[in-house]
């Protein structure tokens, strides 16, 4: 820690909120089965560490803490970025070639045919990342290219957040409220134009614009495909035929009429009998914990969400699953437990008094996240209390959070 040539004058030191969120998100998306960087340990320095946690002019001592992130490498878009930027063309091909020696070997020696195939294959992994995001409800809040890792992993956890209401414009971060750049249904978009920053960097090497424009076609592709097998998959549905496309895009609207729980909505969606006899309320049932207010949707709001239901419920019908194995089918990559920030607030809370125990249980629930755990559920699946939705640190972030 302290001013290095590359410090911007700061101090280099982080403080205890920052430090648990890193620590716990890394590993709650680890083992939802999203691509990230890992924390291997968390630790209180025992030093006070001054910070502007809003840059509003209000500064205040906080506890420091040191996390020790893993991956396999730490290589950015950025680092890429900044030597085309310089015209440092052979630090920038020495660059490339280390990457594909050492973690894209399987792409042969470094040539003009595999930098493209390199390209490609980051527009792959990348694609892949942020549809995980989407199926889990992650907002990364801050995807500029320093943040976008080389090997299409999760990286740099600081004003991230979860889909509380179901809402695409939502976004974690402060700094980013009033253009919402980073917001939950602007990261496949955000991630396409940070690789197309990626390959203008890597033109040097490449020396012609039609290879790297076919390898970026890759992730536009993928994207496309990867997402709408995993909102079938969301939905139960074995098979995704062309005719499944109105009724994911009817859900995506039904899911913003009325403030809704994404999680609490997709896990209950399971338990939605399938049988042609099913009651309005029998459809509905399963789904009331994920209503914010009222608790259950009224008038249109109740008739298009039934409507939508009884479309649903005959798509399941026409392909023959037994409840039992669509219930597993969905509960496999729909979780119950996510790693909401006023969750990770209350640990927090309890970690600056010197007490990690708040800390230990979150995470211990956060490694079987698709699991039940009844003994759990109402302290770590319930939706958002109200206290939560505009206090600091479950709603309100910044780069500093």
């Amino acid at each position: 820690a302290g001013p290095t040539p590359y410090s911007r004058t700061a101090d280099g030191r982080a403080v205890m909120r920052s430090s648990v969120r890193e620590f716990l998100c890394s590993e709650a998306m680890f083992h939802l089965g999203v691509p990230t960087t890992r924390a291997l340990s968390l630790v209180s320095t025992g030093d006070q560490v001054v910070r502007d946690m809003f840059y509003d002019g209000n500064p205040k001592a906080e506890p420091g803490a040191v996390v020790c992130r893993v991956a396999p490498s730490f290589l950015r878009f950025g680092n890429y970025e900044i030597l085309a930027a310089y015209d440092d063309q052979a630090l920038l091909k020495q660059l490339a070639d280390y990457a594909i020696k050492t973690h894209f070997s399987h792409l042969g020696e470094p040539s003009v045919e595999v930098y493209c195939r390199w390209l490609a294959e980051i527009c792959d992994r990348t694609a892949a990342m942020v549809v995980e995001w989407m199926r889990v409800g992650f907002v990364h809040g801050v995807m500029n290219t320093d943040n976008m890792s080389l090997l299409g992993l999760t990286i740099d956890y600081g004003p991230y957040g979860w889909l509380e209401g179901y809402e695409l414009r939502w976004t974690p971060n402060t700094t980013d409220a009033s253009g919402r750049r980073y917001c939950y249904g602007n990261q496949p978009s955000v991630a396409f134009w940070n690789l197309v920053r990626f390959a203008n960097a890597i033109f040097p090497l490449v020396g012609a614009v039609e290879p790297l424009e076919d390898a970026l076609q890759t992730y536009t592709d993928q994207l496309n495909n990867r997402h709408r097998q995993m909102l079938a998959d969301k939905l139960g549905v074995a098979v995704v035929v062309e005719q499944d496309d109105p009724l994911m895009v009817e859900l995506l609207k039904v899911l913003q009429i009325t403030e809704t729980d994404m999680t609490l909505f997709y896990r209950g969606l399971a338990d939605v009998p399938s049988d042609q006899g099913a009651t309005d309320e029998q459809l509905l049932e399963p789904l009331l914990a994920a209503y914010y207010a009222p608790d259950e949707p009224q008038n249109e709001i109740r008739e298009r969400t039934l409507a939508w239901l009884r479309r649903y419920t005959a798509r399941i019908r026409e392909e023959g699953s037994d409840a039992g194995e669509r219930r597993a089918r969905m509960n496999a990559v729909n979780p119950k437990f996510v790693l909401r920030n006023y969750l990770a607030q209350l640990a927090i809370d309890e970690a600056e008094k010197g007490d990690g125990s708040a800390v230990d249980a979150l995470l211990e629930v956060m490694r079987h996240p698709y699991d039940d755990q009844p003994e759990n559920e109402a302290q770590y699946a319930a939706k958002r209390p109200e206290w939560a939705r505009d206090r600091p640190g479950c709603s309100m972030l910044s780069c500093s959070s």
